[in-house]
C-alpha cells in the first residue's frame, strides 16, 4: 500500500499542474449537471400532468418498467432525463482518460520512467497506483456532481415523482456503482494505449475510444431499442466487473517493463 500511495501522489503532483485536465474535471462535470436542469425546468409544464403515463407516446417498454402510477408529463421528464444518465456516467470514463492517457508516455517524453521502473515497485502496485490515480478524481467528480445535480432538482422544484426517480436504484446503481467500473475500465485501456505509442496526444484520442460502447447505449435508448433499468444496470455492472477483472490480470500480464524501457531509449 505505501507503494502504491507513493505512486499516486506522484501522479497528482504532476497532473494537476496541468491545465487541460483541471478544465476538464471543472468543465465537464458543471456542464453534464447543468444540461438535464435546464431540460427538466424548460419541460415542467407540459400540460399533461392529468394524461396517464400510457398516452404519453414513449416506448411501451420504459412505461412499463419505469412509470408506474404517474402522469404523462412526470413520465415524459423521466424518460428525457434518462438519457442524461449516460452522460454522467461518461464522466468517470471522459476524466480518467485525460489523465492516464498521459501517464505512461508522458513519462517517457520527461524521462522519468526509466527510474520509476526500476525501482522495487511491483507491476501491480505500479498498475494498482496509476490507475487508482486517475479513476479517483473522476469518482469524486461524479459523485458531487450528482449531489448537486439533485439539489438543483429541489431548487427548480421538479415534480417529485421525477426526483423519486432520479434518486432510485438505477441512478444510484449507474453512477455510483458502475461509474467506477467504467472508469477502472477506461482507465486501464487508456494505460495499455499509453505503453505502447510516443505522443501523449496520440494516447488521449485513441483511449477515448472507449466511449463508443456508451454513446452506442445512448442511440440504442433513443430509438426504444433498450431501456435503462435497474435489471439492465445489474447485468451491465457484473459484466463490466467481470471485464475491469479481466483487464487487470492481462495488464500485469503484457505490462512489459524491460520492453517498455528499452523501446523509448
Amino acid at each position: 500500500m505505501k507503494h502504491i500511495r507513493t505512486i499516486i501522489d506522484k501522479e497528482w503532483a504532476e497532473v494537476f499542474k496541468n491545465r487541460t485536465v483541471l478544465l476538464a474535471m471543472l468543465l465537464m462535470p458543471l456542464l453534464f449537471t447543468a444540461l438535464p436542469l435546464v431540460m427538466l425546468s424548460v419541460t415542467g409544464s407540459t400540460g399533461m400532468e392529468g394524461v396517464s403515463a400510457e398516452s404519453a407516446g414513449l416506448p411501451a417498454a420504459f412505461v412499463k418498467l419505469t412509470c408506474q402510477g404517474v402522469n404523462a408529463g412526470d413520465c415524459m421528464q423521466m424518460y428525457l432525463v434518462n438519457e442524461f444518465l449516460i452522460l454522467f456516467m461518461l464522466l468517470p470514463i471522459m476524466i480518467p482518460i485525460t489523465i492516464s492517457a498521459y501517464s505512461i508516455v508522458g513519462e517517457k517524453t520527461t524521462r522519468s520512467l526509466e527510474p520509476l521502473l526500476a525501482t522495487p515497485v511491483t507491476t501491480v502496485e505500479l498498475l494498482a497506483g496509476k490507475c487508482l490515480a486517475a479513476a479517483i478524481p473522476a469518482i469524486l467528480a461524479t459523485s458531487l456532481s450528482f449531489g448537486i445535480f439533485n439539489l438543483g432538482l429541489v431548487i427548480l422544484k421538479i415534480s417529485p415523482a421525477v426526483r423519486a426517480y432520479i434518486a432510485g436504484p438505477t441512478w444510484i446503481l449507474g453512477i455510483l456503482v458502475l461509474g467506477p467500473i467504467l472508469s477502472v475500465i477506461a482507465v486501464i485501456f487508456s494505460l495499455f494505449v499509453s505503453a505502447r505509442v510516443s505522443d501523449p496526444r496520440v494516447a488521449e484520442q485513441l483511449s477515448t475510444v472507449i466511449i463508443i460502447p456508451l454513446m452506442l447505449l445512448l442511440f440504442a435508448q433513443l430509438a426504444g431499442l433498450v431501456v435503462v433499468s435497474v435489471l439492465f444496470m445489474s447485468i451491465t455492472i457484473v459484466v463490466c466487473l467481470a471485464i475491469a477483472f479481466g483487464m487487470l490480470h492481462l495488464g500485469t500480464l503484457i505490462f512489459d517493463r524491460e520492453n517498455i524501457l528499452t523501446r523509448w531509449k
